[in-house]
């Protein structure tokens, strides 16, 4: 079968893609990405199609629209207005993108995650092929949780939480509405969309969704029925042949494990000032620490003996050589430190990173968040201190980690497809 993934963010959005894409190549399919130009090497590297898709995200998340994107916090509106500010004038190129790949690929089946099921879904509607959805966070209805963009209210119950996803829902379908109807009409000759949300009908048609997250880390909810497939993560191994650099090697051997501390993607104001509060909390909790440069959300200067900078190292290699884990809590990232069994302190910045965030505490593997407005030295050292020194905060994060090694989120996916002749 030739199949299609569609993707769309920074490269801890694409890399669940690329693990997943592995599996079905490696259990016969042809896998193709559609991903922004400069994955371009990293999906070539493991054996995967790629097709081009407009847009730079590191470029995007840096410019003014982006930091107020980033600094939306949970308020659904402002991050709807700021993904709208910051990508609107790509929409229209990466959809006629993710046609251009799906029709040159002759694809039998999309894969997409939320950011494109509108183009994904109108594709497979002018292709008559089906398209499942494959989200890295939860969207499905439950009075057990509230949508990820939105903080629980424990007080109004289940009815605050189902009405949170129809509330979240309308709030992107009226963003995305507009641009993607118009290029319906103009690209694929498609009637223009209804001016109703179409989240509640595509719940109402049980349409197949594989959510790529652990079961022991998200539950499933009653209310799902068995077209959700809660498959474990879909986790991307280092590649065949890599070795650390010397130095981190020699810095690890040079004592006791350090505490990561890195927030991806999530570029900031104030790296440098950034970098200066995470040296601090490290000083006061006399903690060793191992600082990810990432795309610039920290910026170190000098560095004291203790604590050593790298800018990107595979997660299954560095995290289990830690002390504690310190993340902004993107889904993938949130998913690689629980299954490396360590301490994890999570600062959300925005969107779902919040609903990561409250899990990791939940679940007793860290203590709780420290929200990105809310972050001082004082706090983290704190933080820091407690996750380290707490046998049953390193007992919890160690067993869910075993847990979550014993899965096979990829596996999963490729055995329902081949289980199941593909339906809408």
């Amino acid at each position: 079968m030739n199949i299609t993934i569609l993707t769309l963010g920074s490269r801890g959005d694409v890399q669940p893609y690329v693990a997943l894409g592995r599996g079905l190549a490696s259990a016969g399919h042809s896998v193709t990405l559609a991903a922004h130009a400069c994955f371009e090497p990293f999906v070539a590297e493991h054996g995967l199609g790629f097709r081009p898709v407009a847009g730079d995200p590191r470029g995007l998340l840096e410019g003014e629209a982006g930091q107020m994107w980033l600094e939306s916090d949970r308020n659904p509106v402002r991050f709807m207005r700021g993904m709208m500010d910051a990508a609107r004038p790509l929409l229209r190129q990466a959809a006629d993108d993710y046609w251009a790949a799906c029709h040159a690929q002759r694809t039998d089946l999309i894969l997409y995650p939320i950011l494109a099921a509108f183009p994904a879904r109108s594709i497979a509607e002018k292709l008559g092929i089906p398209a499942f959805a494959a989200y890295l966070q939860h969207v499905h209805t439950t009075a057990v949780y509230p949508s990820g963009m939105l903080p629980p209210v424990p007080l109004l119950g289940g009815a605050y939480n189902r009405l949170t996803y129809a509330l979240t829902g309308e709030l992107f379908w009226r963003a995305m509405r507009p641009v993607i109807s118009a290029w319906r009409g103009e690209s694929l000759g498609l009637p223009p969309l209804p001016r109703h949300s179409e989240f509640s009908a595509w719940e109402r048609e049980r349409l197949t969704c594989f959510y790529g997250f652990s079961p022991a880390v998200q539950p499933r909810a009653p209310e799902w029925g068995d077209h959700i497939h809660i498959t474990g993560y879909w986790f991307l191994p280092a590649p065949a042949g890599w070795q650390p650099p010397d130095g981190l090697v020699d810095f690890l051997a040079s004592g006791p494990p350090p505490v990561f501390v890195g927030f991806g993607s999530m570029t900031g104001r104030n790296p440098e000032q950034a970098a200066e509060l995470v040296l601090s909390a490290l000083a006061r909790a006399g903690q060793r620490g191992l600082m990810l440069t990432g795309w610039g959300g920290l910026k170190p200067g000098d560095l004291p003996a203790n604590v050593f900078a790298i800018e990107s190292a595979p997660f299954d290699w560095l995290f289990p050589r830690m002390a504690a884990i310190v993340h902004h809590g993107g889904a993938g990232t949130t998913g690689a430190s629980l299954a490396a069994g360590k301490p994890t302190i999570v600062v959300p910045f925005f969107a779902d990173q919040h609903f990561w965030a409250g899990r990791v505490a939940a679940l007793g593997a860290g203590p709780q968040p420290i929200p990105r407005r809310q972050l001082s030295a004082e706090r983290l050292a704190a933080a820091l201190t407690e996750a380290i020194s707490s046998p049953a905060i390193r007992a919890r994060a160690a067993a869910l980690g075993e847990h979550i090694r014993a899965e096979d989120g990829t596996g999963a996916v490729v055995r329902v497809l081949g289980e199941s002749s593909p339906h809408q």
